[in-house]
């Protein structure tokens, strides 16, 4: 058994030093950040990918203080499509945007939402029942030969 694993780690590492590495130049890299909590970065690779991003410190000294990033990043599929990602990170969660981004499907089967002053009127009339009745004999009364 071990000298199955022996062998098999000798192949590897021959394997691996004859295999070629390609290596992606980075054209342009900025970064900056401050002592209030804000940072930028920003990176452009030789193969076509760019990505910025810039954070910033919201409410800061108070309970609700939070971190809050903004950022994108375009490249090229596999497929050759060109992808761009924009995204939000803060107290929210994570917010993506994107074409390539699955989208949920449309339900078509769930009624809308009652407006709210329909919804009002149909607790108040649950609210008060005594006055459905004296309506409905009142109009039995009138309309009767």
């Amino acid at each position: 058994m071990k000298s199955i694993i022996l062998l098999s780690a000798l192949v590897t590492v021959a394997l691996a030093g004859t295999l070629p590495e390609k290596v992606i130049p980075i054209l342009y890299q900025a970064s900056e950040i401050s002592i209030n909590g804000r940072y930028s970065s920003l990176f452009e690779t030789g193969n076509g990918i760019i990505s910025e991003e810039y954070g910033t410190l919201k409410n800061a000294g108070t309970q609700n203080e939070a971190q809050e990033v903004v950022g994108r990043v375009a490249f090229q599929s596999p497929e050759g499509i060109p992808i761009l990602l924009e995204y939000t990170a803060n107290e929210y969660g994570f917010q993506a945007k994107g074409d390539h981004l699955p989208v949920p499907p449309v339900d078509t089967n769930t009624p809308p939402p009652i407006p709210p002053a329909i919804l009002r009127a149909l607790e108040y009339n649950a609210a008060h029942p005594e006055e459905d009745d004296s309506l409905q004999h009142q109009a039995q009364g009138q309309f009767r030969p």
